[in-house]
């Protein structure tokens, strides 16, 4: 295999070169943010641009195929080039058949938090529901040691309790995930943006990520910011373990997904 002869220039200064060093960056940047912040950014946004800056790139390749040699169509301003980018970020945009439709969210009908026992009554089903019940400690699928319903403070290799143990520990342990959360709620949306339903749902997310983690999110500021449809669309993103996308999560988080939406128009 014989490289071109200016090869260093092409590497350097060539539109379709750069056009897939930012596409492959575009798609790797997610990875990077998640890593470095525990932030999870929406993934379709960054794999549109990708796919719009590998896709110009590959179009510009073969418009200017000769190389760096004074062609017009070797010009980073190439309409084509830029046009077709475009086309395919706004693809990637357009919502597809299954997504749900942006919903209003309804003025508030009520005020102040739901209680304890009305937020129990959903969240612990569906905690038992979607966190493997193990009464001997294991390592999950990063290697956290794990009991019960999903605890992982304080547990050793050997660890074991009984069914009643763990649901006592579930039931305390929701809780203190919960006023986790609430910390990072502000007033208006602990009084008159919360239901039984979507403080289950908030919460399971919490429970199963973090305080740290999703007290920070997107899903967090929409709410705060009284983007409840938002909200709940931010908080189906926490769908990886490992660095990648795991079905499980996927599907528990589709599950929230419906709670969180009870009460909103339409829904």
């Amino acid at each position: 295999m014989k490289m071109i002869a200016n090869w260093r220039d092409v590497a350097l200064r060539a539109f379709s070169m750069w056009a897939n060093y930012l596409g492959i960056l575009a798609l790797i940047l997610p990875e990077l943010i998640f890593w470095l912040t525990g932030v999870d950014t929406n993934p379709r946004i960054w794999w549109s641009l990708g796919l719009g800056l590998i896709v110009a790139g590959i179009i510009g390749r073969l418009l200017s195929q000769g190389g760096l040699d004074g062609d017009p169509n070797t010009r980073w301003t190439s309409p084509l080039t830029v046009a077709a980018a475009l086309f395919v970020v706004a693809l990637g945009q357009w919502p597809g058949k299954t997504q749900e439709p942006v919903i209003p969210a309804d003025p508030p009908a009520a005020v102040g938090a739901p209680s304890e026992a009305a937020t129990l009554a959903y969240l612990l089903p569906l905690l038992e529901h979607w966190e493997d019940v193990r009464l001997v400690a294991y390592q999950d699928i990063v290697g956290v040691w794990t009991v019960c319903m999903g605890e992982t403070q304080n547990v050793q290799p050997g660890d074991t309790y009984t069914l009643e143990e763990c649901r006592a520990m579930l039931t305390r342990r929701a809780l203190e995930y919960r006023a986790g959360l609430h910390k990072r709620l502000t007033r208006t949306t602990l009084e008159t943006r919360l239901t039984p339903q979507r403080d289950a749902a908030l919460t399971s997310v919490t429970y199963n990520v973090g305080v740290a983690g999703f007290g920070g999110s997107t899903s967090v500021k929409r709410l705060n910011a009284g983007d409840i449809p938002g909200s709940c669309e931010a908080l189906t993103w926490w769908n990886k373990a490992g660095g990648r996308v795991i079905r499980g999560l996927v599907n528990r988080r589709a599950e929230e997904y419906r709670l969180c939406m009870i009460g909103v128009s339409g829904s």
